[in-house]
């Protein structure tokens, strides 16, 4: 598996390169040069998901990792489900939350540090990463313990439900909390920075944990073959993402572009409109972030959308022809999130914008599927007033009630952040 910088082709490493790096060392994202095509994609569709992943992982990767290499990795990673759940005739949920985090981010997270953990003599480690929720839990979660790794995990402080902030701020140990002064696109300025600082990441090993990091992104696309997987027969699949930072639309498409059955993908998004203002206009502009109901997908300057914009070569047209896109505010989100519960369905507000923007955009003889990308549990404090009703927790959750913070502030500075991480 080669890839390249997207902001200079001449620029190439291989996936476990790649994976170490993080960041391209011009400050570009790693993508493939080539997709592979799979003639059998049909027949892949009738493996249970573990096989499958076995299978699409070892195309991929198959130059430099064995196949038991690869089998070790998905075994480890991938122990728990994403069932496709029928909401009404024609529409579907695929839950994505029944990893250890109750977030997609654990199918990432797990593999990206298995893949890592297979360099046995590296030196000391760190895994930096910018969460807007879920990915710092999935990170804690999946290095936490991991000897020679440190996870340092930076998130807007007072923008993260109480609960995920619970998830990676009292892990303790060898992961370290830092609740920046700011907004998302704050913190992920700041591991872009530490990136590109020689000194920093020589010295301290540093690798990416955030979706710039391609590993993760590989693991993300399994399970859009999954989806299809469980799918009736019938019209035609078109899929919602909720999307902030846009990794996991990526991820989808580059599932497309092997031969996963998708007719279309619903680029879904809140009051942050910097994607679907650019599909509409041909115009770019990335703007500070506001604050939603759905705060993972808080972002005003998406980094993977660099990766996404390099796929289609710039062709604002193309991409334009090849997505159908929406957004939806808080008001409509509450207001989905109702429709959906008295339909006997509980979405969490991510989920939600994505079933409001697909419902929307979908047409007749379609199916619609959209991701369900978190508990909505993690979110009770923002549903519960709209739903009139208290949201049960999971023991998952409920033990962390009582554990106590352990984060550190941190000014939105890049020199406070490489102080603290020297």
């Amino acid at each position: 598996m080669k890839l390249a910088s997207t902001r200079n082709a001449a620029i190439q490493a291989t996936f476990l390169e790649a994976a170490h790096q993080g960041l391209a060392p011009d400050g570009g994202l790693f993508a493939p040069v080539g997709i592979p095509r799979f003639a059998d994609a049909a027949d892949l569709l009738k493996l249970d998901f573990q096989a499958r992943s076995v299978e699409i992982l070892h195309r991929f990767l198959g130059d430099e990792l064995s196949r038991p290499e690869v089998e070790g990795l998905a075994r480890a990673a991938f122990t728990f489900p994403a069932p496709l759940v029928p909401v009404r005739s024609g529409l579907s949920a695929l839950e994505l939350f029944h990893g250890p985090t109750l977030a997609f981010k654990d199918f990432g997270a797990r593999f990206l540090a298995r893949v890592l953990a297979l360099d046995t003599a590296a030196k000391p480690r760190t895994v930096l990463t910018a969460t807007s929720g879920d990915t710092g839990a999935a990170v804690a979660s999946a290095f936490l313990g991991v000897p020679g790794v440190r996870a340092v995990v930076l998130y807007p402080a007072g923008r993260v439900s109480p609960l995920q902030e619970r998830q990676f701020a009292t892990c303790g140990g060898n992961v370290l909390a830092l609740a920046v002064d700011g907004a998302f696109d704050d913190c992920q300025r700041l591991v872009k920075g530490a990136f590109e600082d020689p000194e920093l990441v020589a010295g301290l090993g540093l690798t990416s944990a955030n979706s710039i990091n391609i590993a993760r992104l590989l693991a993300q696309l399994l399970y859009y073959y999954e989806a299809a997987a469980q799918a009736q027969e019938g019209g035609p699949l078109v899929i919602a993402v909720p999307s902030g930072n846009f990794g996991n639309l990526y991820a989808g498409l580059l599932a497309q572009a092997t031969g996963a059955p998708i007719a279309r993908f619903v680029v879904a998004t809140n009051a942050n409109r910097v994607v679907p203002d650019y599909l509409d206009t041909g115009e770019y502009r990335p703007r500070p972030s506001v604050a939603t109901l759905s705060n993972a997908m808080d972002v005003g300057a998406p980094s993977n959308w660099e990766r996404i914009h390099a796929l289609f070569r710039g062709d604002h047209g193309a991409m334009a022809a090849a997505l159908r896109w929406g957004s939806r505010t808080d008001a409509e989100t509450r207001q989905t999130v109702l429709d959906l519960d008295r339909g006997g369905y509980l979405a969490d507000p991510h989920g939600a914008v994505a079933c409001g923007v697909l419902q929307a955009q979908l047409r007749a003889g379609e199916q619609g599927i959209f991701l369900a990308t978190a508990h909505p549990a993690k979110f009770r404090e923002s549903l519960e007033p709209t739903l009139g009703r208290e949201i049960p927790l999971p023991k998952a959750l409920g033990d962390l009630l009582d554990k106590p913070l352990l984060c550190e502030p941190l000014a939105a500075d890049q020199a406070a952040l490489k102080q603290r991480l020297s």
